[in-house]
């Protein structure tokens, strides 16, 4: 059976002398891996279309016990995102995050559409690059099954306060007059909370369409990763690389 899909090569790896096993985040048939006979001798856009990166039209051979790619457009390369190693490591971790914490049995399309977006946003330099981490780390988690709660205080049902602190473990937010202290909490600017409600509830094409503070940006993408690693519960090597690079 042969079928045609759009999606997002995650990883590549060189199979004997001329092949390659790919990883792909699709569109229609979730996370997929599969061989690219003669990788190596292709040319042209063909070649670039099975490469890490690369956004790409693909038409898929299903067989017995493996996928094959046949023929494969490229839709967007993100080109630039290879000419930054700390972009391209941020990009990576993207990737891997998509390949070990996507829920199986679950449609794929918002998170494809949240990688590419963040992956747009990251080669245009359109917004701070902590700033893209954070989005997508909030909306992943809350795609994932992990949505906090954000509305507003658990306790008195305060809506706003000069600062909130969120509760990393109950995944939700206190204000500044309950809050009695823990280990387990960061506290929120104005900014910084409007930013995490911004990224959890906000239209997928406006999740990204915020400016902040340096210092509510930092308590964002510090609450942003902590509730990622919490939640995931995974360690994640392209995380370590981007922190190292970041330095």
């Amino acid at each position: 059976m042969r079928f045609k899909t759009e999606g997002l090569i995650l990883t590549e790896q060189t199979i004997r002398e001329n092949d390659k096993l790919v990883t792909v985040l699709t569109r229609s048939e979730g996370i997929i891996r599969c061989f690219v006979r003669n990788a190596k001798l292709l040319k042209g856009r063909s070649c670039n279309a099975v490469q890490t990166l690369s956004y790409s039209r693909l038409s898929v051979y299903s067989g017995r016990d493996r996928y094959i790619i046949d023929d494969a457009e490229p839709i967007e390369l993100f080109f630039d995102l290879r000419l930054d190693l700390e972009k391209l490591a941020l990009a990576q971790y993207f990737c891997e995050a998509a390949m070990h914490l996507l829920p199986e049995n679950t449609e794929t399309d918002e998170f494809l559409s949240l990688i590419l977006n963040s992956l747009y946003l990251l080669s245009k330099g359109q917004k701070p690059d902590l700033q893209i981490k954070a989005v997508f780390e909030m909306r992943f988690m809350s795609l994932a099954g992990y949505m906090p709660d954000l509305v507003c205080c658990h306790k008195c049902r305060c809506y706003e306060a000069d600062t909130m602190y969120f509760l990393y473990n109950d995944a939700g937010i206190i204000c500044q007059d309950c809050f009695q202290g823990g280990h387990d909490c960061i506290a929120l600017s104005r900014g910084a909370l409007t930013a995490m409600r911004n990224a959890v509830y906000a239209d997928p094409k406006k999740i990204f369409s915020f400016s902040l503070s340096q210092d509510s940006l930092a308590q964002f993408a510090d609450c942003a990763e902590n509730y990622f690693l919490l939640h995931s519960d995974k360690h994640l090597n392209t995380l370590e690389f981007y922190k190292k690079v970041r330095i």
